[in-house]
Formats: structure tokens, C-alpha cells, sequence
């Protein structure tokens, strides 16, 4: 019997979560009639392929523009808000620039990292376990965030006022301290009460 794998998808970070008419049919040219693509809270679809053909499936989806990460426990491709008022105002290239840094990185247990290009906030980053909002030129960072359960909580602001270069630096490292020290399906908000926020970036 052929092995089947699960491969996350999207349409890469831009104005929305969009994909277009060719990438869904060289989606579907990969499901069989009864098949069906589960849509997750994190801009992915999850879709199943044949083990033996994953770097052949995944180039013909890179051909068309779509982005393919793994599924487990890794840094989930960035959520982002649609960059409603534009690519630069709202640091588009920052954006990309963290998701090809951090997205499928090995961790503990799933991570989820989200931006939003302006104050109003519409990527949920308060939500996520890392979130960054773009203020004015510059850039807040914050950790910690849980958006399911009963004791369910915003992010603390952990860094503001960061550079693009700054802000790439310290996710990257609290990913690596997480990576490193977290224990075995530890989620990042039950290692963060664990170790406290500042000892991510001592």
C-alpha cells in the first residue's frame, strides 16, 4: 500500500489569503474525487500526497506560486493581517522576510507566529505564541498569546520599537531557546510560564 503524507499550503504572504485558479487546479490534479482539503485558522490547507512523490508534488506547487511547509510540530507559516494600505507602509518584505527565517523550523509542539502591519491588529498577533505589530517605522514584539481554553490570554509585550534587523534576530532566537529547552508536545504558552518571558532573550 502507498504511503500517504500531509503537506500544509498557501498562497504565500501578499494582500490576503488568496490562491488562484491555477494553483487550485494543480491542487486538485492531486485529489481524487472523494478526497477533501481541510482549511485551517492558520491560512493553510492541508492536503494528502503520496510519500514517494513529495519532491515531485512539491515543485509542481512552487512552480504555480504556492508555498508548502510541513505538518507537526513545527513554526506554522506566519499569519498576517491583508496589508489593506499597502506593501510597504505595512512591511510586506518584514513579513516574508520572518516566514522564510522561521516557517518549518523543528520545535516542541506547534508554533504559531502572526503579523499585523498597523496597530488595529487584524493577524491576531496578541493571540498567537509569538506576534509582531508594525507601529509607525518600527516594530513590537510579543509572546505568549493562547487563543483556545478556558484560561485563554493576550501576549505581553516582550520588545518595542525594534528594526527589521533587531526583530529578525530575537524571533529567530526565541525559537532556538524554545527548540532547545522546551520539553517533549511542551506548547510554547506552558514553556513560557515555565521559564518567564526575559529568559527568552537573556
Amino acid at each position: 500500500m502507498d504511503n500517504k503524507i500531509k503537506i500544509a499550503v498557501n498562497g504565500g504572504i501578499g494582500f490576503g489569503a488568496k490562491l488562484n485558479s491555477k494553483q487550485l487546479m494543480t491542487i486538485s490534479k492531486y485529489m481524487d474525487e472523494e478526497d477533501e482539503l481541510e482549511l485551517t485558522t492558520f491560512q493553510q490547507l492541508y492536503i494528502e500526497i503520496l510519500e514517494d512523490d513529495k519532491d515531485e508534488v512539491i515543485k509542481e506547487f512552487e512552480s504555480v506560486g504556492l508555498k508548502c511547509y510541513p505538518v507537526g510540530n513545527y513554526v506554522k507559516s506566519l499569519r498576517t493581517c491583508n496589508f489593506c494600505k499597502g506593501e510597504e507602509r505595512e512591511g510586506m518584505p518584514v513579513a516574508k522576510e520572518i516566514n522564510r527565517r522561521i516557517a518549518g523550523k523543528p520545535v516542541p509542539f506547534t508554533l504559531k507566529v502572526a503579523y499585523t502591519g498597523c496597530i488595529i491588529g487584524c493577524g491576531e498577533p496578541m493571540l498567537s505564541d509569538i506576534g509582531v505589530m508594525k507601529y509607525k517605522d518600527h516594530y513590537n514584539l510579543y509572546v505568549g498569546g493562547k487563543a483556545k481554553g478556558k484560561d485563554a490570554e493576550v501576549g505581553s509585550l516582550l520588545r518595542e520599537n525594534l528594526t527589521p534587523e533587531e526583530l529578525y534576530d530575537i524571533v529567530e532566537k526565541i525559537i532556538a531557546v524554545y527548540a532547545e529547552k522546551g520539553k517533549k508536545r511542551e506548547t510554547f504558552h506552558k514553556f513560557l510560564k515555565r521559564i518567564g518571558k526575559e529568559q527568552l532573550i537573556s
